[in-house]
């Protein structure tokens, strides 16, 4: 005999499909909001260490202004200075430290009376190195350059994947 309707193990199917969809909805959710308390996290990080190494340069800035004279370190950063005859200034250059990367560059012109700030800004501060261990090949299409290229198509035949067949020749 045969009832209407959907029979006990369709609904079954079904409602172990809609379990399994919101595992996996829910599962990708986790991962998503994982991934984003990660970045925001470090986020947070970079815009402290940044506001202290802010912090830092602004207090180096005002002890150069209230000393009388150029000094050559404040709170264990170099800074540098340039005494320009033209203008009748000094250039002052220093770097304060943000991360294990960053840095906060910043250049100033300290006259008798005021200052200019001429540079306020943050920099890779480590030197990038250029990695040659790519093993990249050098050589043209159809020039295997020490590689076996034998089989490597082997659904349309072809020994060379840059060589091409010509099968439709109208130049006879």
């Amino acid at each position: 005999m045969s009832r209407g309707g959907i029979g006990v193990g369709s609904a079954s199917i079904i409602l172990v499909f809609a379990v399994l969809c919101l595992t996996v909805f829910s599962l990708i959710t986790f991962v998503v909001a994982s991934n984003d308390k990660t970045l925001v996290e470090r986020e947070a990080a970079l815009v402290t260490s940044f506001f202290r190494g802010d912090a830092l340069a602004e207090s180096i800035v005002a002890e150069i202004l209230s000393s009388d004279e150029m000094p050559s370190e404040s709170h264990g950063i170099d800074i540098h200075s340039q005494w320009i005859w033209q203008t009748n200034a000094h250039i002052v250059t220093f770097s304060a430290p943000i991360s294990d990367n960053l840095a906060l560059l910043v250049r100033m012109a300290v006259h008798s009376d005021t200052y200019e700030i001429m540079v306020w800004r943050m920099y890779n501060s480590h030197e990038w190195q250029y990695d040659a261990s790519l093993n990249v090949w050098p050589g043209s299409p159809g020039d295997a350059g020490g590689i076996d290229l034998g089989d490597i198509d082997p659904i349309f035949g072809l020994d060379n994947p840059w060589e091409t067949t010509d099968t439709d020749n109208t130049d006879d």
